[in-house]
């Protein structure tokens, strides 16, 4: 894989895992690792975040290598190709990538297909919502996906961190985000909403939200 470019190894590496070729973990989770988050039973507080399975492709496949839970997307309401390539880049020496990818993914209609097929299994999946870049109304963006997959998922996440979306931070000011949560708290079905939020934030900003 390290001989792939960045984005190539990723698609690659998740081609495996929908074809079965990467075995699952056969042991079991010791009992004493199990934890609730939220209402929700997770068998170990590691998990999969967003941006490694995009598009719900291999949710279970995930669970089987023995995260807690896994969180697929981000997700928008229309597809989108994301931004130019190259756009993730390999930092060899600290172990690590910068991501620059802009949501790219299959958009809601294909996504909503492929988590109501898993429809009845067991583990702890959550979706991570995001906005269309040319979105005219990003809050109306975050309520349809959230309507749309109410059911499908065990929670949600709105996404209003992403520095690739032109724009999007700008949900995390307070009578932006006064707006977006008012409307996606009045949309929102049993599962519990996360919000996600810049990294950066400054402690007021962080008070102030």
């Amino acid at each position: 894989m390290r001989l792939l470019p960045p984005e190539a190894a990723h698609t690659a590496s998740l081609a495996f895992l929908k074809a079965g070729l990467v075995p699952p973990v056969k042991e079991r989770d010791d009992p004493v690792l199990a934890t609730t988050l939220a209402g929700m039973t997770l068998t170990n507080p590691v998990g999969l975040a967003a941006g490694y399975d995009k598009n719900g492709e291999a949710p279970d496949r995930l669970l089987g290598l023995g995260f807690g839970f896994v969180e697929c997307g981000a997700v928008t309401p229309r597809p989108q190709a994301g931004n130019p390539k190259p756009r993730v880049f390999r930092l060899t020496d600290d172990r690590a990538v910068i991501n620059r990818m802009g949501f790219n993914n299959d958009g809601l209609d294909v996504f909503a297909e492929r988590m109501a097929a898993r429809t009845g299994r067991s583990g702890v999946v959550g979706v991570n919502l995001g906005a269309n870049k040319d979105s005219e109304d990003r809050a109306a963006d975050y309520v349809t996906s959230l309507k749309r997959l109410s059911g499908l998922a065990s929670f949600f996440t709105v996404n209003i961190s992403s520095p690739n979306t032109p724009g999007l931070r700008a949900l995390q000011s307070r009578a932006a985000l006064d707006d977006l949560l008012t409307r996606v708290m009045a949309a929102k079905g049993a599962e519990p909403v996360f919000l996600k939020v810049a990294p950066d934030l400054t402690d007021a900003d962080i008070a102030d939200i």
